[in-house]
């Protein structure tokens, strides 16, 4: 079956995994018959990526090339790529990782979720058939526990609170594009499944692999304000969702 779908790419000083992903890309969308790819590029990136993305998409209708130098974070960036897709239809749309820390050749199932009547593909590492390769302990232990304690915390129930592999209905992409989300680094993929715990989902195996060897102290004080401030609300009887 082909689908109508976008897959929303953030790309920063990715010159050395450029040519595998595209690769391995071009083969899921030829499986497809179908697709395209939007990827991101900003400031962050100080090498010749942008230019090998024009390039691309200058050659490849399937690919197409969104710079963005007024964004200020990552979140800015995805959030980019997702008004992208929305501005061109696309029925799903799939947010993943460059630098192939995230398998292209997971997409089809994504696919198949979100057409089996799921509003939400959550990929996880952490489920039978899921795991992390190529991590080190710090960054492995940062995402068990950010789940089991944003779990604890929120009162979801998600075996995998933290991946950044994921995959919307065009329809929830509008309505958590208009809602005013509060994380501004790693913890978006966390408040985006806790805003969106009461939609129809799936959790999905993945591996993952190579991520990058740090969190910044700021990415780590961005998270833990947001973490409590949905915990505060909580307490308070309040609890955000988006449906």
């Amino acid at each position: 079956m082909n689908y109508d779908f976008a897959i929303i790419i953030p790309m920063a000083n990715e010159a050395m995994d450029f040519e595998p992903l595209v690769f391995s890309l071009k083969d899921v969308l030829s499986q497809q018959q179908s697709g395209k790819v939007y990827f991101i590029v900003d400031n962050v990136s100080k090498d010749n990526t942008l230019e090998l993305c024009k390039n691309l998409s200058e050659k490849d209708s399937r690919f197409a090339t969104v710079w963005a130098p007024e964004n200020k974070n990552v979140v800015d960036a995805y959030l980019k790529g997702y008004r992208e897709a929305l501005r061109n239809r696309h029925k799903f749309i799939i947010e993943m990782d460059a630098g192939l820390s995230h398998d292209p050749k997971a997409v089809p199932m994504f696919l198949r979720v979100l057409n089996e009547g799921n509003e939400c593909a959550f990929g996880s590492r952490f489920i039978n058939g899921g795991s992390i390769q190529d991590s080190n302990w710090k960054r492995t232990f940062l995402s068990k526990s950010g789940t089991l304690l944003s779990n604890w915390l929120l009162g979801t129930k998600m075996y995998d609170m933290t991946s950044g592999f994921q995959g919307f209905h065009a329809e929830i992409v509008e309505k958590f594009l208009a809602y005013p989300l509060l994380s501004k680094a790693h913890f978006y993929q966390t408040e985006l499944r806790y805003l969106l715990r009461k939609t129809r989902y799936a959790e999905i195996p993945i591996h993952y692999r190579a991520p990058s060897p740090s969190v910044s102290k700021k990415a780590i004080n961005n998270s833990f304000g947001v973490l409590f401030h949905y915990f505060f609300l909580r307490l308070k009887g309040k609890t955000p969702y988006i449906i």
